[in-house]
């Protein structure tokens, strides 16, 4: 038996409008939502071991690696560990997510030193946020917020964004359960 198109039509257009909630006229003219809230990219790392909202999320908050290193940080992997099917999805939205920021950073510094007349030179933290993460401005990059026991640092010697870990902060959650 076939199904006639114009039925497979509707069907469609029935599900795709029931899928969309619209938008009133009057939400039109309301002005826009303020921005997420921004950590101070120049902020020590909180040691906060409660968890953090981090889905559509987003922080400008970018510590220096030596500084997060120095308050018991460590450089994050980047490989899925997890055994467990719900830990294991997990895990693959926290890499993937620092992929994805440090992928846009990346491109970001090579937009930079493409646009520089002059040699590109290594950039130091401050230059980093003030040159690629721009905290405040419209223009500026906004990386996805990542797990309570994790924060973005720049690695000046390698030119990189990467994710740093707090053994701490999972150490204290563990200790207020």
């Amino acid at each position: 038996m076939k199904i006639p198109y114009l039925v497979i039509c509707l069907i469609s257009a029935t599900a795709a409008t029931g899928c969309f909630k619209p938008v009133p006229p009057a939400a039109q003219n309301e002005p826009a939502k303020e921005a997420p809230q921004v950590n101070d990219a120049t902020a020590a790392p909180p040691q906060e071991a409660a968890p953090r909202k981090t889905i559509n999320e987003k922080t400008q908050n970018v510590l220096a690696l030596e500084e997060a290193i120095a308050s018991g940080g460590q450089v994050a992997s980047s490989e899925i560990s997890a055994t467990n099917p719900l830990l294991q999805q997990a895990d693959a939205y926290r890499t993937s997510v620092a992929k994805l920021g440090a992928l846009a950073v990346e491109q970001a510094i090579q937009i930079r030193n493409a646009s520089s007349i002059k040699d590109p030179k290594p950039l130091t933290h401050a230059e980093f946020v003030r040159e690629i993460i721009k905290p405040g401005q419209p223009d500026g990059i906004w990386l996805a917020m990542l797990p309570y026991y994790q924060e973005y640092a720049w690695d000046a010697a390698t030119q990189k964004l990467v994710a740093v870990d707090f053994p701490k902060r999972i150490e204290e959650r563990e200790k207020n359960r």
